[in-house]
């Protein structure tokens, strides 16, 4: 017997009568070929032309919006109002701010000055519209430009509606006004003078924010120079400084009511007419609870306070209380015979009839 031998396939093997495993059965079968039904194209058609529609009029709203001008904002803070801002934001016919024709949000500026008012103030305001104070909208946006400083009519609400309405009609004429949401009065100037640098603060992005009142005489130009000085101290208090003895007699017209809590002097402190708070520090009262600040009866001092509390550069400048017009002065006004000019609806008169009030040249710092 052979070593090797194959070994019989236990296959079937391939007969006559047995089926033929040929090529051919080991091709792929073609499909069938059948029709087989296919779906109707008017969904389809009409989906794309549903689509189309809708991506055209997006791309024309979307041309129509960038090509139409940008709406002006109306300015408030809270109930507090820029009247300037807001007329423009309602005059579409004036292009004026930005290349948008709008007035930007929160503008940047050097200074922001609040000539603080009264309702009974109207002849003040009067006054000084017909002297350093632009007398219409144009006006207040050109010294803007020029000097880089904003100003405002600084005036509260009242309940009493005729004043309400005297007021609205100026607003109406001349759109020089912040009004603020504080009630108007004497006794309540601390509030108000809270409430106006917070909404200054919130309406305008200035380095400076400056509390003036309405019966003094003041050089914008030379406002703006003092202004513009380089300062080594980001938190700055600028006025004419003072202090004296405190007041505490309730028939004295400076009477303060918490003077138990001073002592028999002051600190030092500014002359309420005119001062200037650096953008660090109004920030600081801007975000500050209004009953997390001591208030005295007299705004002068209580701002005098905070700024003892915050560590502060005290910068004394008696160009801001000159009692004659020279050619350094900055704000003129009677010290110490009043606080602000005497008469001042008629002293506002004469003094800018004056040559040296207000046409004298604007001295650099360095030549004072």
């Amino acid at each position: 017997m052979p070593l090797f031998f194959h070994r019989q396939s236990s296959l079937p093997t391939t007969t006559a009568t047995s089926p033929s495993y040929s090529s051919k059965l080991l091709k792929p079968l073609k499909p069938n070929s059948a029709p087989v039904p296919t779906r109707s194209p008017l969904p389809i058609i009409v989906f794309s032309l549903v689509s189309l529609f809708i991506g055209l009029a997006g791309t024309i709203f979307a041309i129509t919006a960038l090509r139409r001008p940008m709406p002006i904002p109306v300015f408030r803070c809270g109930k507090s109002e820029d009247t300037l801002r807001a007329f423009y934001s309602l005059s579409t016919s004036r292009q004026l701010g930005d290349k948008n024709g709008g007035l930007v949000d929160r503008p940047k500026l050097l200074g922001f000055v609040g000539i603080q008012t009264g309702f009974g103030s109207a002849d003040r305001r009067a006054a000084l519209r017909s002297t350093w104070f632009p007398s219409d909208p144009d006006g207040l946006l050109r010294l803007e430009q020029a000097t880089g400083l904003a100003f405002r009519f600084v005036i509260g609400r009242s309940k009493d509606a005729k004043k309400m309405a005297g007021v609205q009609k100026e607003i109406d004429k001349y759109r020089d006004f912040l009004v603020i949401d504080v009630n108007e009065e004497y006794l309540n100037l601390p509030w108000k003078t809270l409430a106006f640098f917070k909404a200054a603060f919130q309406l305008f992005e200035a380095d400076y924010y400056v509390k003036a009142d309405d019966d003094i005489y003041l050089r914008p130009d030379r406002l703006a120079t003092l202004l513009a000085k380089e300062r080594t101290h980001s938190q700055t208090y600028i006025g004419c400084m003072k202090k004296g003895p405190v007041i505490t007699d309730p028939k004295m017209k400076w009477y303060e009511k918490s003077g138990h809590l001073i002592g028999n002097e002051y600190f030092r402190h500014a002359y309420g007419p005119i001062y200037v708070l650096s953008a660090e520090v109004v920030a600081s009262l801007a975000i500050a609870r209004n009953n997390s600040l001591r208030m005295f009866s007299n705004e002068d001092v209580m701002i005098g306070s905070w700024m003892l509390a915050m560590n502060v550069n005290h910068e004394d400048n008696r160009a801001l209380c000159d009692p004659r017009c020279t050619p350094a002065s900055i704000a003129v006004w009677d010290i110490p015979k009043c606080s602000g000019l005497c008469n001042p609806a008629s002293r506002l008169k004469e003094l800018h009839a004056m040559r040296m009030c207000s046409k004298s040249p604007t001295l650099r710092p360095d030549d004072r």
